[in-house]
């Protein structure tokens, strides 16, 4: 039998909240910099977010591998600093499933027995499985931890879903969410689509991963006739690597475009542009010229500026900023200045962030 959401977290996912891919904090040895990956998800909860994706592909796949076996201790940590953080409202917990049923089961029992609401799960490293099995793991997934779909862009391992991968997999009541990351127009149509032609579309929360297109994602309602009645989806949050980083300003556009949601009438033509400022941002923390190669070490290198990491270390040594990279960074630093949030990451920095 599917697993259910906690009503209070149910709610909180369909209102719509900024749900950051947690990064790995990692010392100069490329071990786990415990007081920094807790300072990281006090970061996150303090800027105003509403939950935590960890386990994820920002948290980097290596964690699973053998000698480095981080996924527990990574989640363990996020999940006890959500739960000591005693706010009067959820923090939604994510965790990051891969691989083949057996280990993707098997992350789900750990990731449901430390409390963790939902399992982002990825359809990465299966390519040569068909439709069909990754939907019979789905339903698998399903019956140990409520799921968060997840359509991943071909650049950082996914692959083409075809509508009614996505129509059967909003059809299995064990699904309750579905980012949305193909960094595809046409794709996130497909996806949209097929939740409204399902039964359960209005069980179903969308979020957008498209990091490239935030906030005209946010500003749309998606309407599709079916079966003569006009059924509308709007995609209400954010399950974002993007939002990683000045996760203050992310809540605070976050909470700009909702209020302008629930006003209606005409989209402000300034959201729309900052908009493009994102983009702008993310092209360079993501180092979208050389196919994301640098994204995680773009994530790390403002995180570092801000003092919230050590360094940009990745498990992987040679996981590092591309060349130019950098400079594009500090392009956009300068050229952006109001999307930044150095100034409460300063003021917060030593008295909450940093606490033990």
């Amino acid at each position: 039998m599917a697993k259910e959401l906690k009503p209070e977290v149910k709610k909180q996912l369909h209102e719509g909240v900024v749900i950051p891919a947690h990064p790995l904090a990692l010392n100069g040895y490329r071990q786990l910099d415990i007081e920094k990956q807790q300072a990281l998800t006090r970061y996150y909860i303090s800027a105003g977010a509403g939950g935590v994706a960890v386990g994820v592909h920002t948290t980097q796949f290596e964690i699973r591998n053998k000698g480095i076996e981080l996924f527990e201790p990574v989640l363990r940590l996020a999940a006890e600093e959500v739960n000591k953080a005693g706010l009067d409202r959820p923090i939604i917990k994510v965790a990051g499933i891969c691989g083949p049923t057996k280990q993707a089961l098997e992350e789900a029992e750990v990731a449901a027995s430390l409390g963790y609401d939902l399992g982002l799960v990825s359809m990465g490293g299966l390519n040569d499985w068909s439709e069909a099995d990754l939907l019979q793991r789905i339903e698998a997934i399903a019956e140990v931890i409520p799921v968060f779909g997840f359509y991943m862009q071909p650049s950082v391992g996914g692959r083409i879903l075809s509508y009614e991968f996505w129509k059967a997999l909003a059809d299995i009541q064990g699904v309750k969410a579905i980012k949305l990351a193909p960094f595809d127009r046409y794709e996130t149509i497909n996806v949209v689509r097929a939740v409204c032609h399902s039964k359960r579309y209005d069980d179903i929360a969308l979020y957008t991963g498209n990091d490239d297109n935030i906030v005209a994602d946010l500003l749309t309602t998606h309407r599709f006739t079916v079966g003569g009645e006009v059924i509308e989806k709007k995609i209400v949050g954010g399950l974002l690597g993007h939002w990683a980083v000045w996760t203050q300003k992310a809540v605070e556009l976050f909470n700009e475009i909702k209020f302008v949601r629930m006003k209606g009438g005409s989209i402000p033509v300034e959201l729309l542009q900052k908009g493009i400022e994102i983009t702008d941002v993310n092209a360079a923390f993501f180092d979208s010229k050389n196919d994301f190669k640098g994204c995680i070490a773009g994530i790390h290198e403002v995180l570092r500026r801000q003092g919230l990491l050590e360094g940009r270390w990745c498990l992987n040594a040679n996981e590092e900023l591309s060349p130019g990279q950098m400079e594009e960074i500090e392009r956009v630093y300068q050229a952006y200045p109001s999307l930044n949030d150095d100034q409460f990451v300063e003021e917060q920095r030593a008295q909450a962030f940093m606490k033990k």
